[in-house]
């Protein structure tokens, strides 16, 4: 009897030993690369910054990948694949289909990531490292961004059909799909503040202004109207900025909402009267609290169920599985 209770709490040790390995893998850690690929934060900002010198609204669809990744499956470059015969990808689902862009310039600074380090660093680490980057660049906050995850072998268009959030998202929605991925509800207000950056397409916004919803002020819906027509398929990809300084990465997205000016129904159910108006009234008063709030959810997000260990690969191509 007391040679099993050696043997028991013996193999329990042995257990927790190994959960505990287990936990330590699965950390992602700001030096994953320091020894393996040294010069990798400087070969994707050089990158990202050429990108958005060429096209400031670059950065903007950058970041935007980067969400619409790690809200499918968590931030596994999942989105980065191309369909193939075994699979559907995600980048024809109805979030990303004729909107998700940036692609190529993750394809160059993969290929110049795999010069100075082959065979290293994963798809969805540089993605998250561009996705840093490119609201550095625009003005925004920057965060020590954690590194180590590994990329996704499959993708699945219709679990990014149902898990990214929609233009005409309500409040419950949003917090619901939020609170889901652990994210709080000061980190939605936050995180949509990436909305201070790009544009959107007619056909996500034309509902909205030609709703007569009292929740839209009545000269900016006005304004949008002129430049995406009431009948659907006319006008539908014309573009309009999500806040009045599309390339600057700032807080006057949350000084449009205060005003009935924001331009999606997803932005502006975070204030109308819910429970989210006072993060969104304390973001337009006050943009150090916002940028810090924002850098902080940033952080919190990439944690979303990375791939880490043994589990995933790192692609040589981010748009093929290896």
């Amino acid at each position: 009897m007391a040679d099993l209770g050696f043997k028991t709490v013996l193999i329990l040790t042995l257990g927790f030993f190994l959960l505990f390995l287990g936990n330590v893998s699965g950390q992602l850690s700001t030096g994953f690369y320091s020894s393996s690929c040294p010069n990798l934060l400087s070969t994707v900002k050089s990158s990202v910054r050429s990108a958005v010198s060429s096209e400031a609204r670059m950065g903007a669809s950058i970041l935007r990948l980067f969400f619409h990744d790690c809200f499918v499956n968590g931030c596994d470059g999942s989105i980065l694949l191309d369909d193939t015969s075994s699979f559907t990808g995600e980048k024809n689902a109805n979030p990303n289909r004729n909107s998700a862009r940036g692609f190529d310039v993750i394809d160059n600074i993969k290929t110049a990531v795999e010069k100075a380090c082959p065979g290293v660093v994963s798809c969805a680490d540089i993605l998250a490292i561009a996705a840093r980057d490119s609201v550095v660049l625009l003005g925004g906050p920057s965060w020590n961004v954690k590194l180590g995850r590994r990329d996704s072998t499959t993708a699945s268009q219709s679990q990014a059909n149902n898990d990214i959030p929609g233009p005409t998202s309500s409040l419950s929605q949003l917090s619901s799909r939020f609170s889901a991925l652990g994210l709080s509800s000061t980190d939605l207000v936050a995180l949509s503040g990436g909305h201070t950056i790009g544009q959107a397409r007619c056909t996500t916004f034309r509902s909205r202004i030609y709703s007569n919803s009292s929740n839209i002020e009545s000269s900016f819906a006005r304004t949008r109207q002129s430049n995406c027509p009431n009948t659907s398929g006319t006008g539908d990809n014309n573009l309009a900025p999500l806040d009045f300084t599309p390339t600057s990465f700032d807080n006057n997205y949350y000084k449009n909402l205060v005003q009935n000016k924001g331009l999606l129904q997803s932005d502006q159910v975070l204030f109308n009267g819910g429970s989210t108006d006072s993060v969104v009234q304390n973001y337009a008063n006050a943009p150090a609290r916002f940028l810090s709030d924002f850098a902080a959810a940033m952080v919190k997000m990439g944690d979303i169920a990375p791939l880490t260990g043994s589990n995933g690969q790192i692609r040589k191509n981010c748009r093929m599985v290896n």
